[in-house]
């Protein structure tokens, strides 16, 4: 008797455990959430036509039968009332300049997770001279998370590393196609233009490389907040798939796919 009475107090203990940790899950994920950052989190040019596609966003986006398991839609499927309470504040052509102004916005949404995928467009711009100085990029990180920070309650706010911008022109250079809408369209010259030489295209890299190293150890300075994919995005070394047939330079929805599973993995809740 003393032994199934033993044994029932085991399991009875396993079972309370259990029970209490559920609520204690559930209440650790978000009823709210943004995304900061640029036309990759708007969905630009996804598919089909040109413009922002924002219900196909890797980060909030809602939309069906896309493809696309976003971070919105993961949350959902663990925490339903966070239904409706996507907010994409990301703007197509934003800068990390452009990154405070969308942290007060997502503040006064109370967003409780925020992913932040920002800087291709400081390095994409018309030649190596005009990207944005590291420094400037730096500030600008720095600020938006100390704001975030600020927050009652804090957020937590995931931090992708930069695409590689190298890698697009490694895919696509040899495409004709591809070629001439980077030319005509003016897209990313710094890196993606015919004219330039390998050497200024090293220049983009290691100015991106610079960028995503401060968006590392600037995560990192608020660790109380701040998740980084750990290079996840840049590292991946993606396919033509994976790049819109529109305008040869965002995820296609594809991309935006593969961009969603790539930051869940390496988000608060990913395995």
């Amino acid at each position: 008797m003393r032994k199934v009475a033993k044994c029932l107090l085991i399991l009875l203990f396993f079972v309370f455990a259990l029970a209490g940790a559920q609520p204690a899950a559930a209440a650790s994920y978000p009823k709210s959430m943004a995304a900061l950052g640029d036309s990759i989190s708007r969905a630009a040019d996804a598919c089909c036509w040109y413009g922002d596609h924002p219900a196909q966003s890797w980060s909030t986006g809602a939309g069906a039968y896309d493809g696309i398991q976003s971070h919105y839609e993961q949350l959902l499927s663990l925490k339903p009332a966070i239904k409706g309470n996507n907010f994409n504040d990301a703007k197509s052509g934003a800068k990390a300049g452009d990154l405070p102004s969308q942290v007060e916005t997502a503040a006064s949404q109370g967003a409780e997770y925020v992913s932040i995928l920002v800087g291709a467009n400081d390095v994409c711009t018309s030649s190596a001279s005009t990207m944005t100085p590291v420094a400037d990029f730096t500030a600008y990180i720095d600020q938006s998370l100390a704001r975030l920070h600020q927050m009652s309650p804090r957020p937590r706010v995931f931090v992708s590393s930069i695409p590689d911008i190298y890698q697009l022109w490694n895919v696509l250079h040899t495409n004709s196609v591809a070629q001439w809408v980077w030319s005509s369209a003016n897209i990313c010259q710094s890196m993606l233009s015919a004219s330039i030489t390998e050497e200024q295209r090293q220049l983009v890299v290691q100015r991106e490389e610079a960028f995503n190293v401060a968006l590392e150890e600037t995560c990192a300075k608020y660790a109380q907040i701040c998740r980084w994919d750990k290079r996840a995005v840049y590292d991946y070394s993606f396919s033509a798939s994976d790049v819109s047939l529109l305008d040869y330079f965002h995820p296609s929805l594809k991309g935006q796919a593969t961009l969603a599973g790539i930051t869940w993995r390496a988000s608060y809740w990913g395995s």
